[in-house]
């Protein structure tokens, strides 16, 4: 770390501290060239992969987009705000512990369902319908079916 007062690259931790419950590390940094002190705080970067759309284009990914999708799918259900935000956090949590920096986009799509699967069957197959673009009734009642044997062997 660079002293900010004289721009000397030899620094000394002093003291280190965690706060803001333990998501930053405080440190107090004494300059060894000129004596002068400073304090820097350390925080974890967690970047999200972008996401290679069908079509090849890539874009970033939109946590507000994820957000809706979900609401959109679970609006009159009765599943809690906490449960989605929950819900939204595992998600991103699986696709950032992939470790890749682009995903296709259909993986999140797939995590989505997953997801809305385990907590409501009516949201479920909303969002399939859109999602795997459901052209007939009968490929509503593929969906519906598969939907009940799953939750049948559970």
């Amino acid at each position: 770390m660079h002293c900010p007062f004289c721009g000397a690259d030899d620094t000394k931790v002093i003291d280190s501290r965690l706060v803001a419950e333990g998501d930053s590390v405080r440190r107090r940094r004494e300059c060894q060239t000129c004596g002068e002190r400073f304090t820097t705080f350390e925080n974890a970067e967690l970047v999200m992969p972008r996401l290679v759309k069908r079509d090849g284009t890539r874009e970033p990914f939109d946590e507000e987009k994820l957000r809706r999708g979900l609401q959109r799918a679970l609006e009159k259900r009765p599943v809690s705000v906490e449960e989605i935000e929950s819900s939204l956090n595992r998600i991103m949590h699986r696709l950032r512990s992939t470790g890749e920096r682009e995903l296709p986009s259909l993986m999140v799509g797939e995590e989505v369902m997953n997801e809305l699967r385990e907590m409501d069957g009516v949201a479920y197959v909303r969002f399939a319908s859109v999602y795997r673009d459901f052209q007939d009734v009968s490929e509503f009642q593929k969906e519906i079916q598969n939907l009940t044997r799953t939750d049948e062997s559970s």
